[in-house]
């Protein structure tokens, strides 16, 4: 279990009351210590998880125990079938495609996958997706409109990889022509973050009718720590730079970035996994529900004008 400085103390008291509970059995006149100390567990959590700064926010949006795409496609999606390559160069395995039904809607699923441990990290490359996994996701997007399918894309990547062989094979050109791709589709596309969403490697799969960012969840032009590096020349003052970012769910439901914040579990989905799952699925079909019932012209009218709205200048 990986733990973060702001969640050891909830720990300690947790594995006390556990072990507390195996002891109220057989002696009872521990149940009201206990109670207490549940209390007193409750009293911590929410004292912590409301009070968080925004670095806090972007810690918990990359721990390494919350959910990841592959455990929303499994929790939510029935029938899945992957899709792999684009056709042109090899598949990309830290974009992951196919088709599924979600209680019964068919789908396809574009999401980015970070990998859980070392073997599957560097199998997916950290989640930093190469120019061949974006025309893959195109490919795929375009069966989906073709056949009238609905899209969900999964958000969760620091970013589109950086490396020489991606640029030499047009990582700038694949993400643009992604941003253009998605801005042209008649089928309905709900975007969700589910961690964290970097830079244009995010935005490359984000065009859509809305944007559901988790409540721990972070969206922005560049980590705190390139910001920082870029600004201050020192990647230690990053805690500084998230706060000047405004990148955390909330902070962007506010801007009118998210269209809604989808509520995590106390203390994080990496609590509670099937909880999280769930949430989302709900959201994800309250909003399909609406917008399969409008015309495909219309979805991408509207489409375009909602990205026209974004941002304003102040004087």
């Amino acid at each position: 279990m990986y733990l973060l400085d702001f969640e050891k103390p909830i720990y300690e008291i947790e594995r006390k009351i556990d072990e507390l509970k195996a002891l109220v059995e057989e002696h009872p006149e521990l149940k009201r210590e206990l109670e207490e100390l549940q209390k007193r567990a409750e009293r911590i959590k929410k004292r912590v998880y409301t009070n968080l700064t925004r670095w806090q926010k972007v810690q918990l949006a990359r721990h390494p125990d919350r959910p990841h795409a592959i455990d929303y496609i499994k929790g939510m999606v029935s029938d899945f079938v992957e899709l792999h390559g684009d056709r042109n160069f090899r598949d990309d395995p830290s974009i992951i495609t196919g088709l599924g039904k979600i209680d019964g809607i068919k789908v396809a699923i574009v999401a980015e996958e970070k990998g859980r441990d070392v073997n599957e990290r560097v199998y997916r490359n950290f989640g930093m997706p190469h120019p061949e996994g974006y025309r893959k996701a195109m490919r795929v997007m375009g069966l989906a409109d073709k056949f009238g399918l609905p899209i969900i894309s999964l958000v969760d990547t620091p970013g589109a990889y950086p490396g020489i062989g991606a640029e030499e094979r047009g990582q700038a050109m694949a993400i643009a022509e992604s941003l253009k791709f998605m801005l042209k589709l008649k089928t309905p596309i709900v975007v969700a973050v589910i961690g964290e969403g970097g830079s244009g490697g995010a935005l490359a799969i984000a065009v859509g009718d809305v944007l559901l960012a988790m409540q721990f969840s972070i969206y922005s032009v560049i980590s705190p720590e390139g910001c920082a590096a870029i600004l201050w020349r020192d990647g230690k003052l990053a805690p500084k730079a998230a706060e000047a970012l405004k990148l955390t769910a909330d902070d962007l439901y506010e801007l009118g970035i998210v269209d809604e914040v989808v509520p995590e579990p106390p203390g994080g989905a990496h609590r509670d996994p099937e909880t999280a799952i769930l949430n989302l699925k709900n959201a994800i079909l309250k909003h399909l529900n609406t917008l399969m019932k409008i015309d495909g012209d219309r979805i991408m009218q509207m489409r375009r004008e909602r990205y026209r709205k974004i941002g304003f200048f102040k004087e």
